[in-house]
């Protein structure tokens, strides 16, 4: 399954103070380079990058997060007070008032990260122990984007109820709730029921993240292409948790339902057709529309969004595509059609992918640390449509200013400027906190899901100096 466009994952710049850390891989580099030769190991063939990335994990401590402590125990009394019989104290003040618990505690800035391992990357059904990898990378993004602590919980439950019921029963633990690599259409009855239960943030990455990337890509390549999005003729393809998240998204900031035409792994969704859940439902074309197939939806079409897998996508078929084309192609690692050979058919579309090493790459990581920092940091008890959008909006504008010299560095390029190779932030951007984690508090205030109002201006300037910013 590889849906999963946007966690290809993240760029490095500058590390936030970890209280969840890195951990250290000493002679890394000199054990991937012992692994020159291609071997096989029962029956996988490992090339030196695979080795190298084994060895990332393996050297040192194991894995890559470690738990340490935020105040300081050298003492007999520092001792006292972090546990018997200090703690009792802050333990009672939360016995008389739940709410202080935030205070007295790390759960306000700790996000649980959970996932049963039913839908990993492009690996599909491989498991809790085989998914953990994954899930503490996502706990290190969290950290090192927007200095949120993360428990990875691996789940060995694939019946969603028993799933909603043991996630729904760690809410003393946790500020929010990052659901990951949970397939559909689990994913969507899990996330329901655990939103409509809990009195946290319950926010699906798979779905949301990469509906709300996409969505700031498709505000500003239309704008470039002077097109109104109510008249947009779309192709998705791909009918997973993030295809339907992403339409349903796109449809809330001006497309039409109309207008979509979405395509599974047994061709045009229809009226009648077997086999189409109620999620797929909702963008079932006409049973009496006359095209059949990927050939026929793609003639005219402005937009083909790509949410399937590598090599789905003849490239001759993009040549039928209507004039100045917009063409996200996001499965990882491979795009459903390359991106030389898509440029190279279409030298007049703006192109998408999920990779860090092409242009306009669409990665979720610019989308779930900052909606997660500015959701905990106005105690939001959800995140909503509203919240997303606000996202999405900030980094389409956020792409249009003028691009810090860091970015540029980072990237090894002199210019970079908001166009058709440039149409949303880079992850390392360090913009991107201040900008995408106060429009979301705003929003989370502006629609009566925040329990505590933040002053913006104040907010924007404490966020700004975390990213290590001088001013916005």
């Amino acid at each position: 399954m590889s849906q999963r466009s946007a966690r290809s994952d993240a760029d490095s710049s500058n590390v936030t103070p970890l209280r969840t850390t890195i951990g250290t891989i000493p002679g890394a580099a000199a054990a991937s380079g012992a692994h020159a030769s291609t071997s096989k190991d029962d029956g996988v063939e490992y090339s030196p990058d695979k080795q190298a990335a084994l060895d990332y994990h393996a050297l040192g401590r194991p894995g890559k997060i470690e738990v340490v402590p935020t105040k300081p125990m050298r003492t007999q009394r520092e001792l006292s007070l972090a546990y018997t019989p200090g703690v009792a104290e802050p333990c009672r003040m939360i016995a008389a008032d739940q709410s202080l618990v935030n205070r007295y505690t790390a759960r306000r800035n700790l996000v649980a990260v959970v996932s049963n391992g039913t839908a990993v990357l492009g690996l599909g059904d491989i498991g809790p122990y085989a998914a953990k990898p994954v899930m503490e990378g996502k706990a290190v993004l969290f950290k090192r984007f927007a200095d949120i602590d993360v428990f990875d919980i691996e789940i060995d439950a694939k019946d969603p109820e028993r799933l909603i019921e043991t996630v729904a029963a760690l809410e003393p633990t946790f500020g929010g709730i990052n659901l990951e690599d949970i397939k559909a259409p689990e994913c969507f009855i899990v996330e329901k029921a655990l939103k409509l239960r809990m009195g946290i943030p319950v926010f699906h990455d798979d779905q949301h993240g990469t509906a709300i990337i996409t969505a700031a890509a498709l505000l500003n390549a239309a704008e470039m292409q002077s097109r109104a999005l109510n008249s947009l003729e779309i192709v998705c393809m791909g009918a997973g948790a993030s295809a339907i998240a992403c339409m349903e998204l796109w449809i809330k900031l001006g497309v039409d339902r109309e207008r979509i035409t979405m395509i599974d792994s047994r061709g045009i969704i229809r009226d009648g057709r077997a086999g189409v859940d109620s999620y797929k439902a909702a963008f079932a074309r006409p049973a009496n529309d006359p095209r059949r197939t990927l050939a026929d939806a793609l003639k005219g079409a402005d937009v083909l969004v790509g949410l399937s897998s590598g090599g789905k996508i003849p490239g001759e078929l993009i040549k039928a595509m209507a004039k100045n084309p917009l063409i996200f192609v996001l499965a990882n690692p491979d795009p459903e059609i390359p991106y030389a050979e898509c440029v190279a058919l279409r030298p007049d579309a703006i192109v998408a992918t999920g990779r860090t090493d092409f242009p306009n790459q669409v990665n979720n990581v610019l989308g779930f640390p900052y909606i997660f920092r500015g959701a905990l940091d106005c105690a939001a008890t959800s995140i909503n449509e509203e919240m997303k959008l606000a996202a999405a909006h900030a980094l389409a504008t956020l792409a249009r200013t003028p691009v810090p010299d860091v970015v540029k560095e980072a990237y090894g390029v002199t210019e970079l400027s908001y166009g058709p190779r440039y149409i949303i932030p880079k992850p390392v951007d360090p913009r991107v906190l201040p900008w995408v984690s106060s429009a979301v508090a705003q929003a989370a205030m502006e629609t009566g899901v925040a329990q505590e109002a933040l002053d913006l201006d104040t907010y924007r300037a404490h966020l700004t100096r975390k990213a290590g910013l001088q001013s916005l």
